[in-house]
């Protein structure tokens, strides 16, 4: 709950050191005497926030329903905010003099802004005044703002209830999980002596504690041991008091009591049970754990006497469910529909016959049902309190389109925003920023790793370890803890198995966005009958209906990221003149063809995105944005950047790219941009692409030594030698794409030398004399491969053969010869193949045991290729194939029922055939995939558009 003013008060220890009030003295007390008033002042601020900073630090989230707390801690949050506006104010009108030409311009900049830096001080007594008054506050209300031990902390009658409800489910309520509950039931029965740990986990609501308490009642189950007993741990417990539950429950109570169990101390608890278990096969349930500290104690006491003992735990974090060893874990996922549909009609029509749904109420029924996504805890609660109400379509129409203000405020469904609450209670104040974030993306998006990373580095949310760690790679690593919390899903993942987009499950999406909303954190805003939003608020997102907003002046965001692409730009020029401290600016797809003039004058930007949309030109004040870490202009209009891109010292992320074919069968499907003048300052790039090579640009790229991924087109053989030796100077790249000029020049691999850490290659042009170098199996970590007009003349795929950690390969036109052979054993992991434009192929060897992992395989433009390839039947796990421009001949005897060729294909679920001459094929094939794969499925109802502004 403290995030906000933890994160901004480090940003200020950050901002405001010694070298920053130097350069105030230095740069701005010379305008007029009054400021070395502000200089004394700030160093005051800064002292009293390092302070708060510490003190703050202890304050957790353990503090649940205190509402004196919450209330001062509103407070708090406001102070911060304030003092984040200073700050930023600061930045900004600092960047604002140094921008400003001449001497004179600079020192006339100065002086008309006195009264700014006169408010400035004027601000700072005000914020100390508020940081005083909440000290007295506090005091005199008594409220508790310190490290909070767990021995004091009190479970009041509803966690009770919500941690131990489960167990006394009636075990004939259950839907689902049929598969789990089997396994777990064999684990429990297994006749293996050694004691074994097993593990149920998920996110909250998903109905771990359900499963574990059906078969604790099993009496099946339970007569197999001598003894059993059943804790919850949660988030409030104390080692003695879950070693006293457990005696209490294994021995007779009075007879603990007795003993005098209840003044023992923990070892001794642990004694009493490792003496009571010595001989005993014995069952126990840990219900909720929430880290592995527990364990340590209780691991101790539950003796492994080879009895064949078990012990169950449930817990919402992956971390935690590797205490189970051999495997012995079961991950619940969310029901599926008709699974939901069966679970939510037994308790919201438990009164008819048959539990089913009167006809009336089927379309909002089936609505809410999609709503909850699945989850168990949410489909019942829901369905509990609509047993209720009368059976009108009008009441359950109004409690669906009210549903995220039911969450917040009905009492009914606590339950819900409780139980997942507690998650987002649990996260640390640096993941809690960042989960925060997550939620201002619209219902059901793919967030991708690689631009929510870059967003929360924008933000400051992100540790700079100054170890050698990137902020990138520590970002990674809050997005993986995310994952192990099971507060994020992981969707997909990209070709090394690193994972590329994530969910948020709708209803966590909707319970984190109250919170966001409440704290002032940030606003999702969907035109969901509102018209307008908190002047307080720091973050924006629109997802639709932006031009039934009120005005936004006055509000001091820091990002504003749009979705809704029907926007007209005036409205965009317009709301982007009262945001002058943003952060961060995100306007993908949206309809705008030229850089609104005030994003120049946006000094403290980081994150600035015109992806997808008609912009051509970037204006030379861009160079104002000296603050800016990531640019992105993918599949916009910009084919030369100004020179003035080179003063972007700070910048880390440059992509820019048109696009002119998405089917990719062309030496020029992406246009290369150019960039003038010198890229040697440049030094904190770690990803340029697709960029225009020259000479000059080639000379310089080997000072960009952080570089970690490089996408670079126009290359001529007079470049060979210069960009080789530059790419041996980027120890950390990972990906790497070359195009040649045109299809006479030649890339001479000859002289390249081994990439340790390449993951990624996409050649582009002819390769010297039509022969793989050498320098190919050097490349063992690849999991990429895309080779296009290589012009070889031999057989490729035995020096590809080597590669055991490919798990994508395109060739395109890559090989002039008759036949491709795949033998045993070769490319394990491979798991898409695509064959394109090799017009003298004619045969396709396939051996039994060769890619036992391919998923998916495409053959286009292969004329002479005329019968399937028999192999295809030994590519048992293959799910996809894709025919585009095969020959007729091809064609008709996969289709004929009783052909060779139809057999040897029937055991692949999914055959799509198409000609890309038709471009709505095309549309449907390429562009539409495409987006949904990269922006979600929102992306994808713009491929009309986007197509047709494409150059194709």
């Amino acid at each position: 709950m403290s995030d906000t003013l933890f994160v901004v008060l480090r940003k200020v220890a950050l901002s405001l050191g010694e070298r920053a009030l130097e350069r105030i003295g230095t740069e701005v007390v010379e305008a007029a005497p009054v400021l070395t008033d502000f200089e004394h002042s700030m160093k005051q601020i800064e002292a009293e926030l390092l302070i708060l900073q510490a003190f703050i630090g202890q304050v957790g989230a353990q503090k649940v329903d205190d509402k004196a707390f919450d209330a001062w801690l509103d407070q708090v949050r406001g102070v911060a905010h304030e003092v984040e506006d200073i700050m930023d104010e600061y930045v900004y009108h600092a960047a604002q003099a140094v921008d400003t030409g001449s001497f004179f311009k600079r020192k006339f900049r100065q002086i008309k802004n006195i009264v700014a830096w006169q408010r400035f001080a004027s601000q700072i007594s005000q914020v100390e005044a508020r940081i005083q008054r909440l000290g007295e506050i506090r005091s005199r209300y008594g409220i508790s703002v310190g490290e909070i031990d767990r021995s004091n902390k009190v479970r009041r009658p509803n966690q009770l209830f919500k941690s131990d409800s489960s167990y006394l489910t009636d075990n004939s309520e259950i839907v689902g999980n049929v598969d789990e509950i089997g396994r777990l039931t064999q684990w429990l029965l297994e006749d293996r002596q050694d004691r074994i740990v097993i593990a149920i986990f998920g996110m909250g609501g998903l109905g771990k504690t359900t499963i574990a308490s059906s078969a604790y009642k099993n009496q099946k189950i339970t007569r197999t041991f001598n003894c059993h007993a059943w804790v919850t741990v949660s988030q409030t417990y104390h080692v003695e008091e879950l070693l006293r539950e457990i005696i209490n429950q294994l021995i007779d109570q009075r007879a603990s009591m007795a003993s005098g169990f209840m003044s023992m101390s923990g070892m001794k608890l642990v004694e009493v049970i490792q003496s009571y278990l010595q001989d005993k096969k014995y069952f126990i349930v840990l219900d909720d754990v929430w880290d592995k500290d527990a364990w340590l104690f209780l691991n101790y006491a539950f003796v492994r006497n080879n009895c064949g003992s078990k012990v169950l735990i449930t817990t919402r974090r992956k971390d935690i469910s590797s205490l189970a060893v051999d495997n012995y874990a079961i991950e619940l996922k969310t029901l599926q529909y008709a699974e939901s549909w069966e679970l939510f009609c037994k308790k919201a029509f438990r009164a008819s016959r048959d539990n089913q749904c009167p006809e009336n109420l089927r379309f909002f029924a089936e609505k809410i049902v999609d709503k909850c996504q699945g989850l168990p805890l949410a489909i019942v609660t829901i369905g509990s309190t609509l047993s209720y109400h009368e059976l009108e379509e009008e009441r359950w129409a109004f409690f669906y389109n009210k549903l995220s203000w039911q969450l917040a405020n009905n009492p009914e469904l606590n339950w819900i925003s409780n139980v997942l609450n507690m998650s987002l209670n649990d996260l640390p104040s640096y993941l809690r920023s960042c989960f925060l974030y997550c939620s201002l993306y619209p219902e059901d998006y793919k967030i991708r790793r690689n631009v929510i990373s870059k967003l929360w580095i924008a933000e400051g949310f992100v540790e700079d370890r100054d170890d050698g760690t990137t902020m990138e790679d520590v970002a990674n690593y809050y997005l993986t803890e995310l994952t192990q919390r099971c507060l994020l899903q992981v969707i997909e993942s990209n070709a090394c198995g690193r994972p590329r987009t994530f969910l948020m499950h709708d209803l966590v999406r909707e319970v984190t966005s109250i919170i966001a909303k409440k704290e002032n954190f940030g606003i999702a805003y969907d035109n969901a009958s509102i018209n307008q939003v908190s002047r307080e608020a720091r973050r924006l997102s629109i997802q639709r209906g932006a031009q039934s907003l009120f005005s936004l002046k006055g509000h001091r965001l820091r990002s504003f990221i749009l979705f809704d692409p029907e926007v007209p730009s005036s409205w965009i020029h317009d709301v982007l003149s009262h945001f002058r401290l943003l952060r961060v600016l995100c306007l993908r797809f949206a309809n705008i063809e030229q850089v609104p003039g005030m994003v120049t004058e946006l000094y403290n930007l980081r994150y600035l995105d015109f992806s997808h949309t008609k912009v051509k030109k970037i204006p030379a004040s861009i160079r104002k944005l000296r603050n800016l870490q990531v640019l992105n202009l993918r599949f916009s209009y910009v084919e030369e950047l100004p020179l003035e891109i080179t003063m972007l010292t700070n910048l880390r992320h440059l992509y820019v790219s048109v696009v002119y074919d998405l089917q990719e069968r062309s030496l020029d499907c992406f246009s290369g941009t150019k960039i003038p003048g010198n890229i040697c300052c440049l030094k904190n790039l770690q990803a340029l692409h697709i960029v225009s090579a020259s000479k000059d640009l080639v000379s310089q790229l080997g000072n960009l030594t952080l570089l970690r991924s490089l996408a670079i087109m126009k290359v001529r053989q007079s470049y060979i030698s210069e960009l080789w030796s530059a790419l041996t100077k980027m120890p950390n790249l990972s990906r790497l794409l070359i195009s040649t000029f045109d299809m006479d020049e030649i890339l001479d691999l000859k002289m390249l030398k081994p990439l340790p850490n390449l993951k990624f290659l996409w050649l582009a042009g002819k390769l010297d004399a039509g022969v793989l170098p050498s320098m190919f199996s050097k490349f063992e970590k690849l999991a990429c491969l895309k080779m296009d007009w290589s012009g070889l003349k031999k057989d490729p795929i035995i020096s590809f053969s080597h590669m055991l950690n490919l798990v994508d390969l395109r060739l395109y036109g890559t090989y002039h010869g008759e036949q491709l052979t795949f033998c045993a054993g070769w490319f394990p992991k491979l798991n898409s193949l695509q064959l394109v434009d090799m017009e003298h192929l004619k045969w396709i060897e396939i051996e039994d045991g060769t890619m036992i992992s391919l998923y998916h395989l495409e053959l286009v433009g292969l004329g002479n290729l005329k019968a399937v390839p028999t192999g295809i039947k030994y590519l048992r796990t293959l799910h996809q194939m894709f025919l585009t421009d095969m020959s007729k001949g091809f064609i008709q005897r996969l289709e004929e029922s009783e052909s060779v060729d139809n057999f040897i294909v029937q055991h692949i679920p999914n055959i799509h055939i198409f000609d890309s001459s038709d471009s709505q094929a095309v549309n449907n094939f390429h562009l539409v995939p495409f987006l949904a794969k990269k922006y979600g499925p929102g992306a994808a109802k713009y491929a009309p558009t986007y197509w047709g502004s494409s150059g194709t």
